[in-house]
This record gives structure tokens, sequence and C-alpha cells, in this order.
């Protein structure tokens, strides 16, 4: 467990006289979240240590299902507290929490998911200070465990009523909230954001095929079935394509299920699963097409951004927040979710050269750099702690 550390004073970094400058008082913000695993939501999180404390704020994190994130982040100078329940509802951690907020002085806690919701909300109101709740994906529709969405909603839409602020990633998932009673007020959309990095070679594909990339936490929701139905049917076309998986499965049951379509499909030598991977940015070097086949739950995800970022041409499906981030038929195209024969025609129409890559390359950097930088999501973040605070 790591020890908080005491308040500091930054310097603004601007040229100042002395006598005018006043000291700015950094304020200590205490994330709420799982840790179990990271993903999309996991990267916001650790991007945001890092962007917050541009913005005069000092980010800890509290696990309540520490796992993977503890290793993978990237700022590992925010402080991290592990506080692992026994069960999902398992409130002795509600305590613990509590001290660290005590002596760790945070004014402000943020949570990120149903579990964390519950616990931050709890300790929020003992120790006296707001609480901040980050929404990534539609509680109600996140899996395909339907009696667990219900429940997970009930208990979100019960402990949220306590929350000083929402902050949606997508507009869709911002009316969401709206539709299910929120108040316009409390509700602010900011959309997820990426650092831009160095963009993906554009290869000559004729040479060595094609290489159609896809990175998740592998889960029902997440459409893989329905990407690897639209490989085997690009390659009964005679069409040069293969597969780079990048990421775990959520569960062994759900990768043997997995495995047994493989078989089934003929495609054992035409998929390359690359298991987790902290390493994104060198994973899209090695594509030349990103496919994001999601099938429901998502908010606005991470990885597009960043295959937007790289400059990948992008085909994804028309699931919440995808179609503000990629505009079909500039960005990248966009097809029906769950759909192989749709999702293996648009793939077809850019192995074919029927659109340009060249160009949804060229409008998928600028999209990014205009709407979707870390920088921009980490002051959309503050400004709603300002607001709060």
């Amino acid at each position: 467990m790591a020890t908080s550390a005491v308040l500091e004073k930054p310097d603004s970094g601007r040229s100042v006289p002395a006598r005018r400058r006043a000291p700015q008082r950094v304020v200590r913000v205490l994330h709420v979240i799982n840790g179990e695993h990271y993903a999309g939501a996991e990267r916001v999180q650790d991007l945001l240590a890092a962007g917050l404390g541009r913005e005069g704020f000092r980010v800890g994190f509290a696990c309540l299902k520490p796992g993977r994130f503890a290793a993978a982040r990237q700022d590992q100078n925010a402080p991290l507290y592990a506080l692992p329940m026994r069960h999902r509802f398992d409130l002795s951690v509600v305590w613990r929490l509590v001290r660290i907020i005590r002596r760790g002085r945070y004014e402000l806690l943020h949570s990120h998911s149903t579990r964390s919701a519950l616990v931050a909300g709890l300790a929020a109101k003992i120790a006296g200070v707001p609480m901040v709740h980050h929404v990534h994906s539609p509680t109600s529709r996140d899996s395909t465990h339907r009696r667990r969405d219900r429940l997970n909603a009930m208990v979100e839409r019960i402990v949220l009523g306590s929350a000083s602020a929402l902050i949606a990633v997508s507009g869709s998932l911002g009316r969401h909230l709206r539709q299910r009673g929120f108040d316009d007020r409390i509700v602010t959309v900011v959309p997820n954001g990426v650092p831009g990095r160095q963009a993906a070679p554009v290869r000559d594909c004729s040479k060595h095929g094609w290489t159609l990339g896809t990175v998740a936490l592998f889960r029902p929701r997440k459409g893989i079935e329905v990407l690897l139905r639209a490989v085997a049917m690009l390659r009964r076309e005679g069409l040069p394509v293969r597969l780079r998986a990048v990421g775990g499965f959520e569960t062994p049951e759900y990768r043997r299920e997995i495995e047994r379509l493989v078989e089934e499909l003929g495609l054992g030598d035409a998929v390359d699963w690359t298991g987790f991977s902290q390493d994104v940015d060198r994973e899209l070097m090695q594509m030349d097409l990103f496919v994001l086949p999601s099938l429901f739950g998502e908010g606005l995800p991470m990885v597009l951004l960043e295959a937007m970022s790289a400059g990948l041409p992008v085909v994804a499906t028309a699931v919440e927040g995808i179609p503000e981030a990629v505009r079909h038929g500039r960005d990248g195209l966009i097809a029906e979710p769950n759909d192989p024969h749709a999702l293996a025609a648009l793939l077809g129409r850019v192995i074919r050269g029927e659109v340009d890559r060249r160009r949804l390359r060229r409008s998928a950097l600028q999209r990014h750099a205009e709407s979707f930088s870390e920088k921009a999501m980490a002051a959309g973040v503050a400004g709603v702690y300002r607001r709060v605070l």
C-alpha cells in the first residue's frame, strides 16, 4: 500500500514577477477503480493521472480488484492503494477507504464502475467529500449476462443519486443517462482522448498481403466471432488477409469457444493471437487495417482513437459512440453490428482499392488531433472537478 504524499504547490512555469504570482494549491483526487484489467477504461484512468497533474490536480488510485492495472499503468508515480474486496458487496472496504481519504487529504472521489461507485458513494458521505462518476459504457447493456446487467443498472441508479457530477465519454452515453432520469445539470460529456503517436507505415499489401488487426479484452460483446467469419469469407474470395488479434480473453471458457470456431472456419494458420500487450503502439505498427466489430456496450473505445491517431484505416460497427468518432466514408467505414457479410463487404472494398485508404488516413489523423487528444480529455475532466469543488 502506498503512502500518501503531502500537498504540493506547483510552479506554473510562466514568467511572472514574484510579487504577482499567487501559489496554487494542488487538489488531491482519489480515483476508485476495479484495477483487475488494463483495457479501455483503465487506459483512460492512467492517462488522466498524468493529464490532470497539468491541470492542478494530484491523482491517487484505490483498487478494489487489484490486478493488471498496477503493473501495466504508465504513470507509476500516482499513489496506489490495494483494497481487495472479498465479494462485490463486501462493504468493510468502505471504512478502509475513508481512512485513506482522511490520511491522504483527498478532497474528491472519482469512481469508474458500478462496484467502485457503490464503495466510493458510501465513503464520500462518511468522509464528507463529493464524488464524480465516470460512465465508460451503458451499464444496462454492458454484457451478455442480462440479469447481472439489470442488477448493476439498478444499483448504479441508486448509488449515483448522490453523485455531484456524471461524466459520459460520448454523446450517446450522455443521452442514455438522461433517458434513465439523471438530471441534465450533472451530466457532462467529455470524449475520451489519446496521445498522438507515430503514424503506422502505409505498406504495399500486394506484396505481403493484408494484416487486419483488432485489440480488445475478448468477451462476447466485442464481436470477435463476427470478425473471424468475415475473415473466412474474404479468404474464400481469394483475398490475401490474415488477422492479428491483440489482447487476452475474459474467461478460459470463452477462449476455448473461440478456438473451436477458428478450427471450424479453417483459420488456424490465418490468425495470430498475441495475448495481452502493454505496447499497443508496437502492435498497431504491424497492422494494415484496424477492425472493431463490437456488438453493443461501447462508450467511446480508446483503441479506436489509438488506431485513428496512428493513421490506420478503420472499419468499425455502428455501436454507441463509435459513429461519433468515425464518420462513415471520411475517417473510416461503419458496418451494422453482428453482420459478418456487411463487415466482409466493407473490408473487401478497402482491400480491393475501391476506397482510398490514404484519404481515410489523412482524415483520421486530423480528426484525432482536433477532437480526441488526451489533453482535451484531461481539461474536460478538470473543468468538471472545478465546478464540483
